[in-house]
């Protein structure tokens, strides 16, 4: 064997090791920041759990402990009992679900108009809808909440179910997704005498139904997590949400809170959200990654 031959095969051994040393040290460091980076978002699960579990002197100790020195799990009962979280989470569930069923009715019908049919100034009403998306959300609250208080709706669920029915991001999301099926199923389809409706219903919502379930799921979380809104608009106690009746209800008569206690009923509060995401953020993964795709 020549020495020439000798030197390119260490050559090529050398650049074999640095490129596996390259590779190692890069999924490392890959590895560790996100490692990192998981630690820092569930850092505040963390002490929101064991801060509900600690009793309240030991929750205003100067040098917090990470670990409770009693467990107390009776602070879960209490926050149920003393938030009554039941009617909170009634109120919450009625306003997500009517909203959530009437906004999926309106994007459909409205996302599969923009995607399929043809109508006079179509380009434009879709484009001033978009430039909706532009203006800042504080805006439409105090226009919104002008109109509710002139109509009447003020402390009811009207208030809270209405002003937020249309959201021109799904609309767009489910219009884009919508663009995605043939055109040539609904020409052959319309040939055979299907109407506009039947096809939606027996073609393009079974197509797009990874879309619908991100639809869904966000705008049940976006009624759930609300809090502004009711605020202004039905903070009585016949129509409080969730996330307003845990903001007061475990301040005592001298302003003194128990924060163990409210940290239960938050965790209570996020367990629902927490699980649906954990089971279906395949389905708003997939959903949101085929409709930002033009096939």
């Amino acid at each position: 064997m020549s020495t020439t031959t000798v030197m390119q095969e260490r050559d090529v051994k050398k650049r074999t090791f640095m490129q596996k040393m390259f590779k190692i040290f890069g999924k490392t460091g890959t590895y560790t920041f996100l490692l990192i980076m998981a630690l820092i978002i569930l850092f505040p699960f963390y002490w929101m759990i064991i801060s509900s579990l600690k009793t309240l002197p030991e929750y205003r100790q100067a040098i917090p402990t990470f670990w409770p020195n009693e467990v107390m799990w009776g602070n879960y009962s209490k926050a149920f009992t003393t938030a009554n979280l039941g009617n909170l989470f009634l109120n919450t569930l009625y306003v997500g679900v009517v909203s959530t069923f009437a906004s999926l009715i309106i994007t459909v019908l409205s996302a599969f108009a923009f995607a399929r049919l043809e109508f006079k100034g179509k380009e434009p009403l879709f484009g001033a809808l978009l430039a909706t998306m532009m203006i800042p959300g504080e805006l439409f609250t105090i226009t919104n909440y002008i109109t509710v208080n002139q109509l009447g709706w003020m402390h009811s669920f009207t208030a809270l179910i209405v002003p937020f029915l249309v959201s021109v991001f799904y609309i767009y999301l489910l219009r884009q997704n919508f663009m995605q099926i043939p055109n040539e199923l609904y020409l052959a389809a319309k040939v055979d005498g299907t109407s506009d409706i039947k096809y939606l219903w027996r073609v393009m919502i079974p197509l797009a139904l990874p879309t619908l379930i991100s639809i869904t799921i966000l705008k049940m979380m976006g009624a759930w997590n609300s809090y502004i809104w009711p605020k202004l608009v039905a903070n009585d106690e016949a129509h409080q949400m969730i996330t307003n009746g845990l903001r007061n209800a475990f301040t005592d008569t001298t302003g003194q809170a128990d924060y163990p206690v409210q940290m239960a009923a938050v965790a209570i509060v996020s367990a629902p959200l927490f699980l649906v995401f954990l089971c279906l953020r395949k389905y708003i993964m997939q959903g949101v990654s085929r409709s930002g795709i033009k096939g």
